[in-house]
């Protein structure tokens, strides 16, 4: 918050942080940015200008793929090697750990769920710096932060689709075929992105206040991998198992999306609504996070 005040030059110093602007007329400006307290705005008010202010998020996402090459016919070949030469790694791992071979169905479903988990990874990690790397936009530019780490989630969402070129090549040549049930899989995608834009507006206020959260992010997100149905399949898990994984987020939703994309099953009632549920918690804890503290980002940066 920036408050302007006008004080007589004789007038003493407020305190020790706070230093006096001297001028050669009678009255000297003060520009004083101190914290808000915890709280919202007008939200009916505030979703208006983030919907009005939209466009500015597409095109911070455009330039931050611009930046890291993404436009040009290299980078949009290395991003769509760089998981499948990711997902040729975990499957040649597993194979080595299990002991035989496994059909190349198996890897279907390994990069299908691989290329989704990286939906919510890169939008928590580029989430998480969206607001420091953002410090001279928000002291300069008047606009609803919560537009910094949507743009991360929008630039996210670019870099998965191509990645599906590469699930389907790998699907077909497994022998898979085209099923109806695919019309689940947009459902799912959304489900996912909403998810991650949660994780990602909540990751990007809490990198505010602890910096060294974006060095111990990579790590987590790996571990949150491992304990998801990505390495192995939901059929896989032991019973006395699956409620203990029905509490990760990503479980009920990356098992529907196999079932969906690569058995051609309607996704389980229950792990829909577990995965919903999850998706609008996170969304509406992580909103609410952000925009309760966003005015305070100015002095924290």
């Amino acid at each position: 918050m920036s408050t302007t005040t006008s004080t007589p030059t004789d007038a003493p110093e407020q305190g020790p942080h706070l230093p006096e602007l001297y001028r050669d007329d009678e009255y000297s400006e003060r520009h004083v940015y101190v914290p808000h307290k915890v709280g919202l705005p007008p939200m009916g008010h505030y979703l208006s200008l983030v919907w009005k202010r939209r466009s500015f998020a597409f095109e911070l996402s455009r330039t931050t793929m611009r930046a890291k090459h993404f436009n040009t016919v290299f980078g949009q070949l290395w991003l769509l090697l760089n998981p499948l030469l990711l997902g040729l790694v975990y499957f040649l791992l597993i194979d080595l750990i299990r002991g035989h071979g496994r059909p190349v169905s198996f890897f279907a479903h390994l990069l299908g769920g691989l290329f989704l988990y990286q939906l919510l990874q890169t939008a928590a990690q580029e989430g998480s710096n969206s607001v420091v790397r953002g410090g001279g936009l928000i002291l300069n530019t008047a606009f609803p932060r919560t537009l910094l780490p949507l743009a991360s989630v929008t630039t996210s969402f670019k870099r998965f689709l191509p990645t599906m070129i590469v699930w389907l090549i790998v699907h077909f040549a497994a022998g898979g075929g085209v099923y109806i049930e695919w019309l689940w899989a947009p459902v799912i995608v959304v489900m996912v992105t909403l998810f991650s834009a949660g994780i990602a507006m909540f990751c990007g206020a809490l990198q505010v206040y602890f910096r060294d959260l974006s060095s111990f992010l990579p790590y987590l997100l790996r571990i949150w991998m491992y304990i998801s149905p990505i390495l192995y399949t939901w059929e896989e898990v032991p019973a006395k198992y699956k409620p203990w994984l029905e509490i990760n987020p990503m479980s009920s939703m990356l098992a529907c999306w196999s079932d969906v994309i690569n058995h051609g099953k309607a996704p389980d009632t229950n792990l829909m609504l577990i995965g919903t549920a999850w998706a609008l918690f996170a969304l509406l804890f992580g909103a609410l996070f952000f925009i309760s503290r966003e005015r305070d980002f100015a002095v924290r940066i």
